[in-house]
């Protein structure tokens, strides 16, 4: 994986992209829906521009793109709707310290560890770490024996007091909620944060809340409320109980009762049986994870960056992030000044990322545009068909290749089930007037995912489609293009 290396970077080859690393360090922190390899960004952008070029992403997700082209020495706009992939992608430019952040999570250690530890107590004043419900009852409490060993105990009445004494819990600091009846996500508009977590949690979350927020240094803030994020879905009511796992290649497991603990999958999910964890535990394992990565980029610069056009073009900042609408961004980007634009857009209706992310919008306080986002949904409320988003796909297209300097060109990472989908694609060239489609890819993933569309009519991998502008196909390096397995100079296949 090439996030912030430690050591001097390699320049990718298409070896990398067909065999990426699993996902390590940063860019394993957070939680992210359809998050691409970073190999695969990496060597589009060494393939296609030069230092000093101007790199954008106007579906910039996860973030990830965004250090690596900074890295590489280009400068770089991420534009997207979800003010949630903006955040992140703040942290990855402007990292606290390793000494900063563990010096601010001592603190909230202190401060904050023993009462929430106090909301989790059993009768012999040890701290639960795991609750399993099944029907909305408590039927095990889980507490640990020192290192990796637990003990299961039959809860007690001390226990369902415990649990009875936060469950009409109300936020008080976090925003309401906003779901659509959209049944693929297992969301509905009755749904509340109170459906999501325990009383219990919620409390903790708002305790761990207020304690971020009087926090000073900005960058530290950023990374300890992005931390409560990725934390969150293990806090929740959606952490599933795996019962009778087959670990022996066949073979019954040796004690039918095992019970191990899940996660959190993509959607808002409330299993019958499932767990209720430690809230401080949650945190602190996350945390963890980010103080591993920040040691091993402890002498990585900061990225200025900037959320205004007229900075970022006046050369003030290496980088421009706006949360917006991308088609209202890049109309205001000057003709003619933009060499790659990079991005992985929302795949038709594969995943809703607005309704998907609205949990972690309402902890950072963040409100969410769903008007005018480009995606299809399954919520019948939002009127987002596939006409849609062919129409706001085919809008995106027309505006950046206004953009687009004469020889540039667009890498589009993408995959869809159905015709209608790639209906904006085929159209393009006479949508657009100036854009040539000129070969595409399949990409490898760096491991199995939960969001790998192998629903029935989907490719079995995303593809990366090049377009450049029309006259300037001879501009296109095909010399390292063309040595990719499965390079076609046709659209994919279905």
């Amino acid at each position: 994986m090439s996030l912030f290396p430690d050591h001097p970077r390699q320049k990718m080859d298409f070896r990398n992209v067909l065999s990426p690393e699993a996902y390590s360090g940063l860019a394993s922190f957070h939680k992210y829906w359809g998050k691409k390899p970073v190999e695969s960004f990496s060597f589009v952008i060494e393939q296609l521009t030069n230092e000093g070029d101007v790199v954008a992403d106007p579906f910039i997700g996860s973030g990830l793109i965004a250090r690596e082209a900074l890295d590489l020495g280009r400068r770089f706009i991420g534009i997207d709707i979800n003010p949630f992939s903006i955040e992140l992608t703040k942290l990855f430019l402007q990292l606290p310290s390793h000494s900063s952040y563990l010096n601010a999570l001592k603190i909230l250690e202190q401060e904050l560890k023993p009462i929430i530890d106090e909301s989790y107590t059993v009768n012999d004043d040890r701290i639960g770490s795991h609750y399993l419900w099944e029907n909305e009852k408590l039927v095990s409490v889980w507490v640990r024996n020192g290192g990796r060993s637990r003990e299961i105990l039959t809860p007690t009445a001390s226990d369902l007091f415990m649990a009875e004494k936060y469950s009409s819990y109300q936020p008080q600091k976090l925003r309401h909620i906003k779901f659509f009846t959209n049944s693929r996500i297992n969301a509905s508009p009755l749904l509340t944060l109170n459906d999501i977590f325990t009383g219990r949690a919620l409390r903790n979350i708002e305790l761990i809340l207020g304690n971020i927020e009087k926090q000073s240094n900005p960058q530290v803030k950023r990374a300890l409320l992005l931390t409560l994020t990725s934390a969150s879905g293990q806090m929740s009511n959606m952490v599933f109980a795996i019962k009778n796992r087959n670990k022996n290649g066949g073979k019954p497991a040796r004690n039918t009762n095992s019970i191990e603990v899940g996660s959190w999958v993509i959607g808002f999910w409330r299993p019958e049986c499932h767990f209720e964890i430690n809230a401080w535990n949650c945190f602190e394992n996350r945390a963890r994870k980010l103080l591993c990565a920040l040691k091993t980029v402890e002498e990585k610069p900061r990225y200025r960056f900037t959320e205004k056009g007229k900075d970022f073009w006046a050369d003030n900042t290496s980088a421009l992030l706006v949360n917006n609408d991308c088609r209202t961004v890049l109309a205001e980007v000057p003709a003619n000044s933009i060499s790659l634009i990079c991005t992985d857009p929302p795949h038709s209706d594969r995943i809703p990322y607005l309704e998907l992310s609205e949990l972690w919008n309402a902890i950072l306080g963040l409100d969410t545009d769903f008007e005018n986002e480009i995606v299809v949904s399954n919520a019948r409320e939002r009127d987002k068909s596939k006409k849609e988003y062919n129409r706001d796909m085919g809008e995106f297209f027309r505006i950046s290749e206004r953009c687009l300097k004469p020889n540039g060109c667009i890498a589009l990472f993408f995959n869809a089930r159905d015709s209608e989908s790639w209906e904006y694609i085929r159209a393009l060239e006479q949508s657009t007037q100036n854009l040539s489609y000129v070969g595409c890819f399949p990409m490898a993933y760096s491991a199995t995912s939960v969001v790998q569309d192998n629903r029935k009519g989907g490719l079995k991998s995303d593809y990366i489609l090049f377009f450049v502008k029309q006259g300037h196909q001879s501009c296109f390096s095909f010399e390292h293009f063309n040595k990719f397995p499965n390079w076609s100079n046709s659209l994919p296949e279905r």
